[in-house]
């Protein structure tokens, strides 16, 4: 069982290559997942979005249609988890997985190890979010508003269009609003993991977040870099 729930999660497997998602179905299927596997683009999509599944592994060059197309067509329809796997493991590769959507990115080769705690890292926060009654309402300071039972955030009324990611991250720092967080702080918090030497993940959601707040017309500022110490929400700007 894996260490999320009682529950087998279910694990779509979006990979063209046959060896590999052989490996990737046993060894998921040894921690019991309930896992099925597609090996091309436009059918990949299709089972993706139908809600079917709790995390998708993505690769990106996939017949039919490229990864990240996929990813941004998916993120119209579905915020199911998707971990990107994939031979492009270069910086601007890993940005642009992450701006389409990926919640995670993991480069090829990678030990079987690390992608299970990463899967395991991503349901936890999902499970987490989705335990909270929808009850508790709102959230808000100044125009910014946070719906957490759909993980939907709004300024002025407008939807900043946040993945599940970026929103738990914006919720995190208006819970301890102007107060400097620390990325290890932030990376356990939202990430649910620890952070690398050389990991930028948490760097590009809260660019992501930053972008969006610009473009409903908050002021990019609201969340602040203080170097050396972390970042922090700046209510007054808000």
């Amino acid at each position: 069982m894996n260490a999320i729930a009682q529950i087998p999660a279910r694990l779509l497997v979006i990979e063209d290559d046959a060896v590999l998602s052989g490996h990737l179905r046993d060894y998921f299927s040894e921690r019991h997942y309930l896992v099925s596997l597609c090996a091309e683009g436009p059918a990949g999509l299709e089972a993706a979005a139908s809600g079917d599944y709790d995390l998708v592994l993505l690769d990106i060059l996939l017949p039919g249609l490229n990864g990240l197309e996929l990813l941004n067509a998916l993120r119209q329809q579905s915020p199911v988890p998707v971990i990107v796997v994939s031979a492009l493991g270069d910086e601007q590769a890993r940005i642009q997985g992450l701006i389409n959507g990926a919640d995670d990115y993991l480069p090829k080769p990678f030990s079987m190890a690390e992608l299970a705690v990463r899967a395991d890292a991503v349901l936890r926060r999902v499970a987490l979010e989705r335990i909270r009654p929808e009850e508790e309402g709102l959230e808000s300071v100044g125009k910014l508003v946070l719906r957490e039972h759909d993980m939907v955030a709004f300024y002025r009324h407008t939807d900043l269009g946040l993945t599940n990611t970026e929103f738990r991250l914006l919720q995190v720092l208006l819970e301890h609003r102007d107060a400097v967080l620390s990325k290890p702080f932030l990376y356990q918090a939202v990430l649910h993991r620890g952070c690398g030497r050389h990991d930028r993940s948490l760097d590009l959601h809260i660019s992501h977040v930053r972008r969006k707040l610009r473009d409903v017309g908050a002021p990019e500022s609201a969340v602040r870099t203080v170097w050396g110490q972390g970042y922090t929400l700046i209510t007054d700007a808000l």
